[in-house]
């Protein structure tokens, strides 16, 4: 099922840790009243329930609070393209905005990466946090090494699933069929590849301190790649000079007593590996599983944020067996209609006005492209709100013709013989994930396919 819904809700499920919500996908907001401005928010992650919560005006805290407004309606499990169409929503709505996120994957584009063994952080992460589409990937976690490439949030996230003790694990969301390929897992050692220097590692400062912190892990890098990084800092943001400042103190700084106690007991290590780019992934002798990443020594032209990587004509070969890309997500078109810019992969607006489309709103990843965490998808949502709002007051968006809002969608919808998903709905399915994870001592154990998804909603 895509990730694209009449959210009259919101498609909320992070690609980070503890991910559950409304993996149904694919919803469609709006209000309810047709006397007023009728607005739908095609998409349900956070970007979408951040620009219905602005737009409702009410001091929310919770996306939950926001889809039982009276002026919010919820359609789950609505496919737009398929179920009902952007010129349909266009009719209904005097404003469409359009938050369904970044759905594909970018590719590595390097020989090799067709190979069992290779997988994208996205469907790996989906694997793990019960994504119906993601089901199916059953990893093969035999192998002593795992490498990944980004240095991203996401990045860390998947290297600390694969290097936690499972009794940490058991205490999470994680499926269960995971949680099973997890005990069973041999890998004890993660690489975790970026084409820049430390300067330029673009995960957060939380993100690195859990994984400093993993109970059974130690730190494994090569000091020659922070040559030079110390005296680089005073010259950098606070947020990135204490990132920075993190990684030199574990990569260099000789532990306390305790610190190294807690080292030489550790089964598992982990490490940044920096100024690396794949060349190729490498097949073992059947030609069919993954044995090793060819990897190209970059150097660094410029400084600082902006620093880029220059390929070099030095090389190195990583042995491992399990290769997890996580260089970004990519948005994809939803209508040929609604202009679309392939090589940003991002929908073009000027403070989230779609470009040349009046009355069609664009936020979240498809608005910026996939960067930021949570905080950053929301202020960003709450600017294109803003923009929609100014837009009603001053008269750009014309609201002065009456337009049938979700009661047009419903009838639609009814005609077509498709049931939504309501909120109510998904808060079943919420309420029997939450019972079966209290009854294992976890805080849910998740239904795995839409099919059992859809058979509890509609109980």
């Amino acid at each position: 099922m895509r990730a694209r819904t009449l959210l009259s809700g919101l498609k909320v499920w992070n690609l980070g840790k503890n991910t559950w919500v409304n993996r149904l996908s694919n919803g469609v907001s709006s209000s309810v009243s047709t006397h007023g401005p009728q607005v739908c928010v095609v998409g349900s992650g956070p970007a979408g329930f951040y620009t219905a919560q602005h737009l409702i005006k009410n001091v929310i805290n919770t996306f939950t609070q926001t889809a039982k407004q009276s002026r919010c309606a919820f359609y789950g499990n609505v496919n737009v393209g398929k179920d009902i169409s952007m010129e349909e929503l266009r009719q209904a709505y005097h404003a469409v905005v359009l938050s369904y996120g970044a759905e594909g994957n970018r590719t590595m584009g390097v020989p090799g990466e067709h190979l069992d063994g290779v997988y994208s952080a996205k469907d790996f992460v989906g694997w793990y946090n019960g994504l119906p589409s993601c089901r199916q990937l059953s990893p093969d976690l035999s192998c002593d090494t795992a490498v990944i490439l980004g240095q991203g949030n996401v990045a860390l996230d998947v290297a600390r699933i694969l290097l936690a003790p499972v009794q940490m694990l058991k205490k999470t969301d994680i499926t269960a069929p995971a949680l099973e390929a997890l005990a069973e897992s041999r890998v004890s050692r993660v690489l975790i590849v970026g084409r820049r220097g430390p300067l330029q590692v673009a995960c957060t400062i939380k993100e690195l301190r859990e994984m400093v912190n993993l109970p059974g892990t130690k730190p494994e890098m090569v000091a020659a790649d922070f040559e030079g990084i110390a005296e680089a800092l005073k010259d950098v943001a606070r947020p990135r000079k204490r990132l920075t400042e993190l990684l030199l103190k574990t990569a260099l700084e000789p532990p306390g007593e305790k610190e190294q106690q807690r080292r030489n007991s550790a089964r598992r290590s982990w490490g940044f590996l920096f100024c690396r780019s794949p060349l190729e992934v490498l097949p073992d002798p059947s030609g069919t599983r993954t044995a090793a990443l060819r990897l190209a020594v970059n150097k660094l032209e410029g400084s600082g944020e902006g620093a880029r990587a220059v390929l070099t004509t030095e090389e190195e070969v990583v042995p491992c067996g399990l290769v997890i890309s996580s260089i970004g997500y990519k948005s994809l078109p939803i209508d040929p209609a609604v202009p679309f810019d392939p090589s940003k992969a991002i929908i073009p607006n000027d403070m989230g006005r779609v470009t040349q489309a009046p009355g069609l709103y664009v936020s979240g990843w498809l608005k910026t492209g996939p960067t930021g965490v949570i905080a950053t998808t929301m202020n960003s949502s709450f600017d294109t709100a803003r923009s929609l709002l100014e837009d009603m007051g001053s008269g750009a968006l014309d609201v002065s013709t009456r337009k049938p809002g979700s009661d047009s969608i419903q009838a639609l919808l009814d005609q077509r013989g498709i049931k939504p998903v309501t909120f109510s709905d998904w808060e079943k399915i919420d309420q029997v994930e939450s019972r079966r994870g209290e009854a294992v001592g976890k805080p849910r154990e998740k239904l795995l396919t839409v099919e059992e998804m859809l058979e509890v909603s509609r109980a």
